[in-house]
């Protein structure tokens, strides 16, 4: 089912399609697919099936409770649902049974949106890849010998594969935006608070996820609203998410080539990132070259900062359940048993440094155009773009300052390797300016497509 959450609304309303009759075309795709792909955590087709029934009568007598009821949706599995347990992904965990949903699981429900499940993540979301210590690997629709990218490994593979067409990840460091790259969709870290999660955490946000940057608008007019589980959360906002109406000739846009630390960009990489940039220079935009603010001890003291914070998470199992952990976060984590608490509170300053530097280098931008990892797509069975080896984060440069800075990122699909793996562009903003960069997202998918 390649239909987009768009068309599958306007086909309900016309009458052309039921949420019933998609939802079983979605069930048929999954069948087929999921044994390669391995996508989700928990599903129950009955249920959906029954959700998709009350849809249907809804539609038909002309009462839609919202903009998405009867579009199918998967929700990452550390997005609560009453009763679902949450693993993280981990076989050495003993799962939390949230007794409530998350405020996102509340707002799709409330208009009546279809959940298909819950789709999968690696261990504690560490990993940059589909490798789970207690879900196996989860391998891109695309080429099944190729990664879907993490940690919303699952609800990419769903995207991709045409599990439905709306999905949620979420994004501490890039775990939304690189499956973008990596399996060819559309997607949006959002401004810190702008979509509620519970509980916060530092640079943690949820988001959509899929084919289509019209998409990402429509779930985002669903999952934008503040909620007081967040304390974080964003005041209301009239927001219209039209994404219509990008005008390169007014925009001022950063181009950011390299990262300044972490691992070189691939240059078949860097070669679709410039034609992105040409295309908006060419009609009319002013492209300006931006000089790195990272460095490789910024991203070496955040590192250290998250082994330390999953290295207390694997001594707080017993010695029999930490032995279930995947390997390389085990040895990932225990790398940092050693660290002093004066080194920590040095790692916990970095992330402030960061930010600050993020937002000053980029402030002076309406967008900021840059890749959204280094690479391609690397091997289903690698824990990481370097395999087994411990470089630390050297792949998300330039993705995780913004999580730092609070900032909005997108992904949109801008190209293919010689060998046919896809790549994306990030295009990020000011903080709080979500619309503005689905806009620029949106205008780039249409440019770019084909070329």
């Amino acid at each position: 089912m390649w239909l987009s959450a768009t068309e599958l609304v306007r086909a309900y309303a016309g009458g052309d399609l039921s949420p019933v009759e998609v939802h079983r075309a979605v069930q048929r795709r999954i069948a087929e697919l999921e044994p390669t792909v391995n996508a989700f955590w928990q599903r129950d087709a009955l249920e959906s099936e029954r959700a998709a029934q009350q849809s249907e009568a809804r539609w038909r007598v002309g009462e839609p409770l919202g903009p998405i009821d009867g579009v199918p949706i998967t929700l990452k599995e550390n997005v609560a649902r009453a009763g679902v347990p949450m693993p993280a992904g981990n076989a050495g965990v003993t799962p939390v049974v949230p007794d409530r949903n998350a405020p996102i699981t509340d707002r799709v429900l409330e208009s009546g949106a279809v959940v298909l499940g819950s789709t999968v993540m690696p261990d504690w979301g560490m990993l940059s890849s589909g490798v789970s210590s207690l879900h196996g690997i989860t391998r891109s629709p695309l080429d099944p010998r190729l990664t879907t990218g993490g940690s919303s490994s699952g609800a990419g593979a769903a995207a991709a594969g045409g599990f439905g067409p709306l999905h949620v990840g979420t994004d501490i460091g890039g775990s939304i935006r690189l499956p973008g790259t990596w399996l060819g969709l559309a997607t949006l870290k959002p401004s810190d608070g702008r979509v509620p999660i519970d509980v916060p955490y530092l640079g943690r946000v949820a988001g959509p996820m899929a084919r289509t940057v019209d998409d990402l608008a429509l779930l985002m007019s669903v999952i934008a609203q503040p909620d007081p589980r967040d304390w974080a959360s964003l005041p209301p906002a009239e927001i219209d998410w039209d994404t219509s109406g990008f005008e390169p000739r007014s925009v001022r846009v950063g181009l950011l080539l390299d990262a300044g630390c972490g691992m070189p960009v691939d240059p078949e990489v860097r070669a679709v990132v410039e034609r992105a940039a040409g295309a908006l220079g060419d009609a009319g935009a002013e492209v300006v070259p931006l000089e790195p603010w990272m460095t490789d001890d910024l991203l070496a003291d955040l590192d250290t900062f998250w082994r330390v914070r999953s290295y207390v998470d694997l001594v707080a199992l017993p010695p029999e359940q930490r032995e279930r952990v995947l390997p390389f976060i085990a040895r990932w984590a225990t790398a940092a048993a050693d660290t002093p608490g004066t080194r920590l509170m040095q790692c916990y300053t970095a992330t402030n440094t960061i930010r600050a530097r993020t937002v000053a280098a980029t402030q002076a931008y309406d967008i900021v155009l840059s890749p959204v990892a280094p690479m391609a797509a690397f091997p289903a069975e690698w824990p990481m773009p370097w395999g087994e080896g411990d470089t630390a984060m050297a792949h998300i440069g330039f993705t995780v300052p913004l999580n730092m800075s609070g900032q909005p990122a997108a992904t949109a699909d801008a190209g293919r390797t010689a060998d046919g793996r896809t790549v994306g562009v990030q295009v990020a903003g000011r903080r709080f300016d979500d619309l503005g960069v689905l806009r620029a997202a949106r205008w780039l998918e249409s440019a770019l497509r084909g070329r």
